[in-house]
């Protein structure tokens, strides 16, 4: 047997368990590089999350890509935000846009 290296994999350990509802506008393009695709969006108050979503192909199998979302248009992030609350990240299950569910990780979307 031969050993394979790992890939690079980020848990949900260092998520709350309660998954948190955000909206915002698209501040940075979905980005497909990485092991995770990732995008930002910027809350009313201002503040700018970093939203973590699935690793790339998953993410592109649901539907979003660079592009799909129009910089500057509202969305709703569903997912487990950064446990140190000082961070403003949040590993996203759904991304909604204009009515449209973007499910990156559908088996964990909340009921």
């Amino acid at each position: 047997l031969s050993a394979l290296p790992a890939l690079a994999h980020h848990g949900w350990g260092g998520q709350q368990t309660q998954t948190t509802e955000i909206s915002g506008k698209l501040t940075t393009d979905v980005s497909l590089a990485g092991p995770h695709a990732t995008m930002q969006i910027t809350d009313d108050k201002g503040q700018v999350w970093d939203v973590t979503l699935a690793p790339p192909p998953r993410t592109e199998r649901a539907g979003l890509k660079p592009g799909v979302i129009p910089m500057g248009a509202p969305v709703k992030i569903v997912g487990n935000r950064n446990s140190d609350m000082k961070r403003f990240e949040i590993k996203t299950v759904r991304v909604t846009h204009a009515g449209k569910n973007y499910d990156v990780y559908p088996d964990r979307v909340p009921n």
